[in-house]
């Protein structure tokens, strides 16, 4: 693995886990009133085709950070359909 490929993981990881404070507190809240929804929807689309575009050109930093952050995300948006209110 060359460095680039390690600073993509490291760039991947800190962005990927600024979510998780956010699934966090919501989980622990049980309230996603104010999560907004079309930010997600958009930031969960733009997530997944990152995700597609790192398959296709086999590159695993932005396959490994675009999937976690998807799961993140997706859970955000379940959330948001759980906790209404």
């Amino acid at each position: 693995m060359s460095g680039i490929e390690i600073m993509g993981i490291i760039a991947g990881g800190l962005t990927t886990t600024s979510l998780v404070p956010q699934v966090i507190k919501t989980y622990k809240s049980r309230s996603a009133a104010d999560l907004s929804l079309k930010m997600f929807s958009l930031f969960s689309l733009g997530v997944l085709l990152w995700l597609i575009y790192g398959i296709i050109n086999k590159d695993l930093p932005i396959i490994l950070a675009n999937l976690f952050t998807l799961a993140l995300a997706l859970t955000l948006l379940f959330f948001k359909f759980r906790f209404k209110g």
